[in-house]
């Protein structure tokens, strides 16, 4: 297949970087050629080698192969990793050594950390130059001894000629470490101990590269390294928990003279559902109630169970609780009902303080449960209209993929500063893919506006119809002292919101091209959706718990994945009022409806004979079908192939990218744009809060006069049959029995014969006035006039 380079074009303030979505905001561009996708033609093939198989189709076990590194430009660095040392010299001071490794190569430095006391250390440290940035023609090793005051003590150095230096590209084994003896300063002797190194020239397609130090980030110290290396992060595996409370037996309410109101309340986490109220109070309350929840492996929270009374409005007692371990609960993979089970209730206040008093008072309420864990679902994390995937829980459901997709995130280009340091503005980009459960982070390029990743990654494609987001965000956590997800931290902020362009190149490579046109016809989820399917407002809050619960689980790997990050690239917040998007969406509206808009005005130019000759064509056509109908829908049929070949000529020539003229971007104020931007709950002043509700007050107002008439309309066609006006009402069921003998006593070829002569008939035999039937509907009365 042909891998097309795509350079995703400018994107003013209010852009995101995500592929499947745009905010951008500048009004006063009106070069609409500026943000079109445009093809590079970069000879990406001629780089690397061309005999080459894809080395694996695992999503986990094939990341970073050098096989699949052929989307990207190839960039050199120069590799040197320090694997250890031995007899080394200790101190003439202290007796002992506390030995490090500097690596120094023109203008950087690099530097392994140190260990005390141990004159034979291990490091297995890699450190990687950039080619492009190499200022010298040799790079030194040093081996120091730590000191905790003064200067540290040089032991020795090894310098390798970088002419000497050999060339290693995988699938080569890696570079064998040698052992080398230390020089002294000058060089030119040999003092005590020894160190295993290995020097190479590679590139980015290297097993090292990942984890090595950077010449990029050298002004990266502390926990900040960590935080800017590129990374491949994997979605925790989640699951609906569905528990079907039924009833509950002897629950005895702390005032024994009154029958209690009882509910239950399930708490899992951050999670907490309640049952309504029994709708019979007694002592052996009945829901018969589904609370569903998601859950992450693996298991580590308690589902706590407790049962209430509602005693008052404002007051609850608790009557009994119950915790249990979400491994109690049986993994189901269809709909077939599992076994319900009892669970003894404990009283509340008898805990692990009173264990002897709570074997005095044995209480003997229990409540009847039925709980699986759901594996035919899918758990969604992200919006439906953004789906990367749709697989079930269970991986015993999965099926075969249907290809492979192969995205190579290039580079960055006309970034703007994010933030200020040393009195300028700079910017420390790195790009977020997200598909399926796999997130993938480039690593963060330091103070550029124009940065450059050249980095590869793969996918197992399951459905073609499926969507793929990008974000590029600027790395605010470089000093090492940010809290993780705390709200006085730093936030990565999103540089997509900003002008820029993202340059990609994509390959998808189909595997069976039958099993892709099967899919077409296979549902969207999984069966179990359409079983035994959730509510709306139950997806959207599942969709909120599981989103937290993903945002939790990545923000404690290392590097963690900001909560902000993984917040935007799932579109938490789409539905937040957005005047843009409103817009957007109306004109999306109004262009669907163009198409019948356009039809219906030739129709009415065809009535109305303004071209003679299409008129007669017309009636000549509807002469036809009404005499063999048999051809109506061939006709229809045959009609949608032509336009769906005429259309084959302005197909689509590359993947669908960001329409500024379709997200209504290039007549947006900046006003609107800082009100889609405001957080929620607003942060902005109050009389700027003032203005712009009162905005939304006349923009819903407009909206509620339109959906009124549509009330309106609907009102007058409910009350044909509805004797609110009697008189009409008698006419129009009159009409109808007269109709009705007419239709069954005519062909209905005879009936539509007339019926389109008639509405096709010249202007001289037609009235200006409106039509009988026109002038009744409009005389109907809808409730309107009851109304407040």
């Amino acid at each position: 297949m042909q891998r097309p380079r795509i350079l995703v074009q400018r994107r003013p303030h209010g852009a995101t970087s995500s592929i499947n979505r745009s905010i951008p905001s500048q009004a006063n561009h009106s070069n609409q050629d500026e943000y079109e996708i445009r093809d590079t033609d970069s000879q990406l093939d001629e780089q690397w080698p061309n005999d080459r198989a894809y080395g694996g189709r695992g999503w986990l076990s094939s990341e970073r192969h050098a096989s699949t590194y052929d989307l990207v430009d190839r960039m050199f660095y120069l590799y040197v990793r320090v694997t250890k040392a031995r007899d080394l010299p200790p101190s003439s001071i202290t007796g002992g050594c506390d030995p490090y490794v500097e690596v120094k190569l023109g203008n950087y430095k690099g530097r392994t950390r140190h260990f005390d006391k141990k004159q034979n250390p291990e490091w297995n440290q890699v450190f990687a130059f950039s080619k492009e940035r190499i200022q010298s023609s040799a790079v030194e090793v040093f081996v120091k001894d730590k000191e905790m005051l003064g200067r540290d003590e040089y032991l020795g150095r090894v310098v390798f000629d970088l002419n000497e230096v050999p060339t290693r590209v995988p699938p080569d084994s890696p570079l064998a470490p040698q052992w080398y003896r230390l020089e002294d300063r000058r060089g030119t002797g040999k003092v005590r101990g020894e160190i295993m190194v290995a020097v190479w020239m590679g590139t980015q397609a290297d097993e090292a590269f990942p984890e090595a130090w950077h010449s990029d980030a050298a002004s990266v110290f502390g926990e900040g390294v960590h935080n800017v290396r590129s990374k491949v992060y994997v979605s925790p595996k989640l699951w609906y928990l569905r528990l079907n409370v039924i009833e509950a037996q002897d629950v005895i309410p702390n005032d024994r003279n009154r029958v209690p109101d009882a509910f239950v309340k399930v708490q899992l986490g951050n999670q907490l559902l309640r049952t309504k109220i029994s709708s019979t109070s007694t002592n052996n309350p009945f829901w018969n109630e589904d609370l569903v929840f998601v859950v992450a492996e693996p298991f580590e929270e308690q589902l706590l169970i407790t049962i209430e009374d509602r005693v008052h409005p404002s007051k609850e007692d608790v009557l009994g609780q119950i915790s249990l371990a979400l491994d109690t609960f049986e993994k189901r993979l269809d709909h077939r009902p599992v076994h319900s089970r009892w669970f003894n209730l404990e009283r509340y206040g008898f805990g692990v303080l009173e264990a002897d008093r709570r074997k005095e008072l044995k209480f003997s309420s229990r409540v009847h449960l039925r709980g699986s864990l759901e594996g035919g679902y899918h758990v969604l994390d992200e919006s439906t209209l953004y789906i990367s995937d749709q697989r079930p829980t269970a991986k015993q459901l999965w099926k075969q993929p249907v290809g492979i997709l192969e995205v190579g995130i290039l580079n960055a280009q006309g970034l703007l500063p994010m933030k200020m340091k040393d009195g300028r503005g700079r910017t420390d980009a790195y790009c977020i893919a997200k598909y399926g459960q796999k997130w993938v982070r480039t690593r963060t390029i330091l103070d550029t506006f124009s940065p450059k990743w050249n980095e590869q990654y793969t996918w197992e494609v399951y459905d073609p119809c499926t969507v793929i987001t990008f974000g590029v965000f600027d790395n605010s956590h470089l000093g090492g002292g940010e809290k993780h997800n705390g709200s006085n931290g730093a936030r990565d902020s999103r540089i997509g919101k900003k002008t820029g362009e993202l340059q990609l190149s994509v390959r998808f490579t189909t595997l069976s091209l039958a099993n892709m046109i099967y899919i077409y016809g296979n549902p969207l989820l999984p069966k179990m959706h359409y079983i035994q399917p959730f509510t709306v407002n139950q997806i959207e809050n599942l969709r909120y718990q599981a989103m937290n619960i993903v945002a939790t689980r990545l923000g404690r790997a290392e590097p963690p994945l900001r909560k902000e990050v993984i917040e935007y690239m799932l579109d938490v917040d789409s539905h937040l009022w957005s005047m843009r998007r409103s817009k957007a969406n109306f004109f999306r509206i109004m262009s669907l409806l163009s198409g019948m808009i356009s039809v219906t005005r030739w129709f009415r130019e065809v009535c109305n004979w303004r071209n003679p000759v299409t008129s007669v064509l017309v009636h000549v056509l509807f002469l036809i079908l009404i005499w063999c109908p048999e051809l109506i829908l061939p006709t229809i049929f045959l009609y949608m192939f032509l336009i769906g070949i005429w259309n084959y000529r302005f197909r689509p020539r590359h993947p669908s990218h960001m329409d500024t003229k379709l997200s209504w971007a290039d007549a947006v104020s900046p006003d609107e744009l800082d009100e889609e931007f405001d957080t929620f709950p607003s942060s902005k002043p109050n009389d700027l809060v003032r203005l712009r509700y009162d905005r939304l007050r006349s923009v819903a107002g407009r909206i509620q006069t339109i959906v009124g008439d549509i009330a309106t309309q609907g009102e007058r066609v409910q009350s044909l049959l509805s004797w609110r006006d009697p008189r009409a009402t008698s006419l129009f069921i009159v009409f109808c029995l007269g109709v009705a003998a007419v239709l069954y006593a005519t062909p209905f070829r005879v009936v539509a014969l007339v019926g389109g002569l008639y509405y096709l008939r010249h202007p001289k035999f037609r009235s200006k006035l409106p039509s009988i039937p026109g002038n009744f509907f409009k005389r109907l009365p809808p409730q309107i006039d009851s109304l407040l």
